[in-house]
């Protein structure tokens, strides 16, 4: 036995002298002086409050029964937390469960007023189990109710986890998509002010119906498309580039600005070959800077579009996981899924000056399946590398297919993942970033996305030269 204050008087005494006092304890309330009679001896305690009269692991075990006064159990977690167990009173045994599993006690238990108990040894409970029969029935259902209640508490704090953990995966996902919305928010307001200034200068030098019906039919068919396309980035530059040298030929301001916003619509030079017929230089550079901001300002509406459904479908899925139901089958463009990811993540990519280099193969990217969040997987996997690599590196994406599989490989230049936490990426709450930058959900989640949802497999591979993350997706997942 262990105690925390030396000021406790110990007797020993015959167990059946107490029997008058006994009777007061419920699982003796049905004893007779003969169940009594042959169980030998136990120790009187007489303690203080804060005596510690359990420690977990101890290797002596006892039968304790609470004449008067108060203790307290507690389980220390592996988290470094403290588990109430519950309070004994006046009338309340304990200690049966290390005796009955033959194991160390796993509780620390403390008085928390002066007490008097009783101390009943182990071999002297083995007497009391085999020879009083309703002692041992009450033994055994003080017992039963005793671990019931400990697997509800049990139940009730993993609950609690969950909660917590799926709390602090949302605030980790709801963030990006939250940022990029904000962001293109207030690079709409600047755009809106552009095109007002624009607008006014066309108002003040009115433009001829040819000149109206050239940026008419610009306007209609950049409109149709003003999602940025899924191409490669080798097409992708080539486009940008040859539009820029056509825009500088002719003479139209910030050509570099623009490019980028009407290539993304599928307008080129060959489209915009009557806007030079029809305007002239001065014109010209006014009208193709009011037709690019236009065009951003829609595929910012795009942006801000695609962030509200992010954080939609974050919702729907906590929903799901309160109240599941049975997922429907649907298709999933990987392509898109990856190009929606990109325009989300844009901003980061521009701080570092990062180059994206996308290799996407000319096969099938449309996925059948009843899994969800696969944009969780390329914003953790994209968000990773964007941390991971120097400033004016690069990440490249590339997809390639089998007969039954996709794949997607995610790839940094950064200094790699040590031999030493390889292992515990994938683990909730691992983290390498400083406090406050980073949850340690994010591979955990995409984990669990690719594997449970799609019933894919994710991995990867590192050096110091950069960390290369491979997903494979079934093209049929039900």
């Amino acid at each position: 036995m262990t105690q925390s204050v030396t000021a406790m008087h110990v007797q020993t005494v015959k167990i059946s002298d107490l029997y008058q006092e006994l009777l007061q304890v419920p699982i003796f309330a049905d004893s007779t002086p003969e169940d009594l009679e042959g169980l030998g001896e136990a120790e009187l305690i007489e303690a203080p409050a804060g005596t510690e009269l359990v420690r977990a692991h101890d290797l002596g075990r006892s039968f304790w029964i609470m004449l008067s006064g108060e203790a307290r159990a507690e389980k220390a977690l592996s988290d470094g937390s403290i588990m109430s167990m519950g309070v004994a009173g006046p009338g309340s045994s304990f200690g049966e469960v290390p005796l009955l599993a033959g194991r160390s006690p796993h509780l620390n238990c403390t008085l928390n007023k002066d007490s008097r108990l009783l101390r009943i040894s182990e071999d002297t409970f083995w007497k009391l189990m085999f020879h009083a029969p309703k002692l041992r029935t009450a033994v055994l259902g003080t017992m039963a109710e005793r671990l019931q209640a400990y697997q509800s508490q049990a139940v009730h704090r993993e609950k609690l986890i969950s909660l917590g953990t799926l709390v602090a995966g949302l605030m980790h996902e709801l963030n990006n998509p939250g940022a990029a919305a904000t962001r293109a928010a207030s690079q709409l307001r600047e755009n809106l002010t552009h095109l007002q200034n624009l607008t006014l200068k066309f108002c003040a030098s009115p433009l001829s119906t040819e000149q109206i019906e050239c940026l008419r039919e610009l306007q209609d068919e950049a409109l149709t498309s003003v999602t940025p396309q899924a191409v490669s980035s080798l097409e992708e530059a080539d486009a940008e580039e040859a539009l820029t040298e056509w825009l500088d030929d002719t003479g139209v301001e910030n050509s570099w600005k623009i490019a980028p916003a009407l290539c993304a619509s599928n307008l080129h030079s060959q489209n915009l070959e009557c806007a030079r017929n029809e305007f002239n230089p001065a014109q010209l550079s006014d009208a193709l800077n009011w037709l690019a901001a236009l065009v951003s300002s829609v595929q910012l509406v795009g942006t801000i579009e695609e962030s509200i459904n992010r954080v939609s479908s974050l919702v729907i899925a906590v929903k799901k996981f309160a109240r599941p139901e049975e997922a429907k089958l649907h298709e999933v463009d990987v392509h898109d899924n990856i190009q929606s990811t990109l325009t989300i993540l844009a901003h980061k990519f521009r701080t570092k000056e990062l180059k994206v280099e996308k290799e996407f193969t000319a096969q099938m990217s449309r996925l059948s399946t009843k899994g969800a969040g696969l944009s969780q997987v390329w914003t953790n996997l994209l968000d990773n590398a964007i941390d991971a690599s120097p400033q004016k590196g690069l990440v490249r994406i590339r997809t390639w297919n089998d007969d039954k599989s996709m794949f997607v490989s995610v790839c940094d230049h950064g200094s790699g993942i040590a031999d030493e936490i390889a292992g515990k990426v994938f683990e909730p709450f691992f983290t390498t970033k400083p406090v406050g930058e980073g949850t340690g959900l994010g591979l955990d989640l995409s984990r669990k996305i690719v594997t449970e949802q799609y019933r894919g497999e994710i991995s990867f591979t590192s050096s110091p030269q950069g960390t290369d993350f491979l997903v494979r997706l079934p093209l049929v997942s039900t």
